[in-house]
């Protein structure tokens, strides 16, 4: 317990290891629970500018859009709680932990629907028959570190979920690269770059700041029940 004490009163020692850490060789610690200031139901792209949809792209968009007003479409990760998957689930108002463990892997742990991602550290992506055949809400993921940064590339995706809150679309084929690095003693940082041909004229990335909160503990999260009060994230839309 008192071990625990040590190290959440010292985030600004762990943020300068990570960097440290990382010139000398080191793995860089990006473990922490952290917590996003800002919501967007809205994917707001790097350098701005709207979606670069293709033609089926934006039918697929529209037909999205139309189902989820009309009630004909439903939104089953608010509805049923399953997955939201990449990139969605990066803009969750609620906490998430990272955890650099068990050994070889990174474990991100989501309060939003208990959503977890299993990154496996310096190994191959799988196969692309294993990726066709079982595919993820949020994918299969395997990750490495380049300098101070964590880089992780997730393919395998289904097609049961959105890119985001307002319906838009992604097909199986799908491919993200995130970059996520400590950019300050307390702040995380999430560079998101989507590969998605059919459905996107070229690749676009996102990008997610998120707050250390190491005096936060995630909670249960059930459909249709109250939660966390989230109202102090700028964009969260009030009852």
């Amino acid at each position: 317990m008192e071990s625990y004490k040590i190290w959440v009163s010292g985030p600004a020692w762990a943020a300068l290891f990570a960097v440290s850490g990382a010139a000398y060789g080191q793995t860089p610690d990006v473990s922490g629970t952290y917590w996003a200031t800002e919501y967007r139901a809205k994917i707001q792209l790097v350098g701005g500018g709207e979606l670069p949809l293709t033609a089926a792209g934006k039918e697929a968009y529209e037909k999205n859009i139309a189902g989820i007003k009309d009630g004909s479409l439903t939104d089953n990760a608010r509805k049923y709680c399953v997955p939201d998957g990449l990139p969605r689930v990066l803009a969750t108002p609620y906490p998430f932990e990272i955890i650099q463990a068990p050994p070889g892997q990174v474990t991100i742990v989501y309060e939003l629907n208990h959503q977890i991602r299993v990154i496996a550290m310096d190994k191959p992506m799988p196969p692309e028959k294993e990726l066709i055949t079982f595919p993820f809400y949020n994918g299969h993921s395997v990750g490495r570190f380049e300098g101070d940064t964590l880089v992780v590339e997730t393919a395998g995706f289904n097609e049961k979920t959105f890119v985001d809150a307002t319906g838009a679309p992604h097909t199986d084929e799908m491919r993200t690269t995130e970059r996520i690095k400590r950019i300050s003693p307390t702040q995380l940082e999430d560079v998101i770059t989507i590969h998605d041909p059919m459905y996107y004229s070229r690749d676009w990335q996102a990008r997610f700041v998120y707050t250390l909160r190491n005096d936060v503990r995630l909670e249960d999260y059930v459909c249709g029940e109250p939660h966390r009060d989230i109202s102090g994230v700028a964009g969260v839309r009030r009852p």
